[in-house]
């Protein structure tokens, strides 16, 4: 064999060598790129997730504070509705015949009597002469006297003698307590 064979022989052993090491190469840097491309797309998945649950989390909360806005907007239409009854109420009640306000005053100042045995009342400036005129006509309240008109749409305010006791039997005040009582169901009734 010659020098020329062995030199053949040499460099036929190192291409088999390099194509090998090639070919292990190639195979190593394609498990490479298999993994990263794995590790890449469960990566995608997992944002894609998370950019997912984000959202839905956005949405929830835009959600949520749109329907409080709406909430809160109802409400105060609600209350505004409710506010506008009340005043038409005690608007009412003061519109109603003079007939009925001397019925009610009469009734208001027998049942003050009985709390206050003496002491100024006040009403309004409508009913101010009512009130002095069932003065008259009626003895057991000689012990009161006139007090200066007030702002309130009907009844009387008493005060006794002393000024320690006062009792306020306004049409407000007896508005308030029906509204109180009945405001569950006035709104039911309304917003129903």
């Amino acid at each position: 064999m010659g020098l020329e064979a062995v030199v053949n022989e040499i460099r036929e052993k190192g291409r088999r060598e390099v194509e090998a090491v090639r070919a292990e190469t190639r195979a190593d840097v394609e498990e490479i790129l298999k993994d990263a491309q794995a590790r890449a797309a469960a990566i995608k998945v997992l944002a894609e997730e998370e950019a997912n649950r984000a959202t839905a989390h956005i949405t929830n909360q835009e959600t949520s504070a749109a329907n409080l806005v709406v909430k809160r907007q109802i409400l105060n239409a609600q209350k505004t509705l409710l506010d506008q009854v009340y005043s038409a109420s005690l608007a009412a009640v003061g519109d109603l015949p003079a007939e009925f306000h001397e019925k009610a005053l009469t009734d208001l100042l027998k049942r003050a009597a009985k709390e206050i045995e003496k002491g100024t009342v006040h009403a309004n400036r409508r009913d101010t002469p009512v009130v002095k005129k069932i003065f008259g006509a009626t003895k057991s309240l000689s012990g009161y006297t006139v007090g200066a008109p007030v702002e309130i749409s009907g009844g009387i305010i008493v005060e006794s003698t002393d000024g320690d006791l006062q009792i306020d039997y306004s049409y407000r005040m007896f508005l308030d307590e029906i509204w109180e009582s009945a405001l569950k169901d006035a709104s039911d009734i309304l917003f129903t």
